[in-house]
C-alpha cells in the first residue's frame, strides 16, 4: 500500500518514536529531507515545531512530548484519510491493576496499550478525545473492577464535555484470547479494552454539564 503519510524530520529522537508508533500499527510512511518534492500522493507530513517551518505542504503536524506520539498519528491516518472528523470515535477502557485502553474510529483500531494508574488513564483520554474531532464520541469502560470503574466514570463525567457518552460494559468473555497474537502494548489488558469497546454498554447518567 503506497504510503500517505511522510515524516521529515533530522531529530533523531522525534523519528524514532514515530517510526516505532507507525511501524507498531503497520502503517506505510514515506521518509522525507527538507530539500525534497513533497508527493502529491502525501496526505499527511509530521515533523517538529522547530522544523515546521521547512515544510511546505497543505497538512503539517506537530510531534512533540507534550501531543504523544499516539496522538499526533492518530492525527495523521484522520488527514490521510481524507476525514475532516470520524463519524463515531470510541474508547474502551478495561480497568484493573493496570488499565487497557483502545482506541477505535469509525470501527478501525487506532491504538491499544495500557496505563499503569488511573490518573495517568484519564489525562490519556482527555489528550485524546481533545485533539480528534468526531460526530460522536463515547468512552466504554468495562465493569470488572467496580470500584475502578466507578472511579472512572466519576473522574470522566466531572472532566469530560457534556456530549461526550459514557457507558458501563459488560466483561463477559471479553478476557478470553486463546490463539490470539496481537502487536498491541499490553497484549492481554489492550484486547481486553479493544473488545470492550467495540461492545455496546448501558448509558452512564451525566450529571457533569458545562454551566456547573
Amino acid at each position: 500500500m503506497k504510503a500517505k503519510i511522510g515524516l521529515a524530520t533530522v531529530s533523531g529522537r522525534a523519528y524514532y518514536k514515530l517510526v516505532m508508533e507507525l511501524k507498531k500499527r503497520k502503517v506505510a510512511f514515506l521518509s522525507l529531507t527538507h530539500q525534497d518534492e513533497i508527493p502529491l500522493y502525501i496526505k499527511a507530513v509530521i515533523t517538529t515545531k522547530e522544523e515546521r517551518d521547512h515544510i511546505h505542504h497543505p497538512d503539517v503536524l506537530i510531534f512533540n512530548d507534550e501531543i504523544g506520539v499516539g496522538a499526533v498519528v492518530d492525527e495523521a491516518i484522520r488527514v490521510a484519510e481524507g476525514k475532516q472528523s470520524y463519524d463515531r470515535f470510541v474508547i474502551g477502557v478495561d480497568p484493573g491493576e493496570t488499565f487497557g485502553l483502545a482506541v477505535l474510529a469509525d470501527g478501525k483500531v487506532l491504538e491499544a496499550f495500557a496505563c499503569s494508574s488511573l490518573g495517568e488513564t484519564v489525562d490519556t483520554i482527555l489528550k485524546i478525545l481533545d485533539g480528534t474531532p468526531a460526530v460522536v464520541s463515547v468512552v466504554r469502560i468495562g465493569d470488572g473492577v467496580l470500584t475502578s470503574t466507578k472511579k472512572l466514570l466519576h473522574l470522566l463525567d466531572a472532566a469530560l464535555p457534556k456530549e461526550i457518552v459514557l457507558e458501563i460494559v459488560s466483561e463477559v468473555g471479553t478476557s478470553n484470547f486463546v490463539g490470539a497474537t496481537t502487536h498491541w502494548r499490553g497484549s492481554r489488558d489492550a484486547m481486553s479494552a479493544i473488545k470492550i469497546a467495540e461492545r455496546r454498554g448501558v448509558a452512564f447518567q451525566r450529571r457533569h454539564s458545562d454551566e456547573t
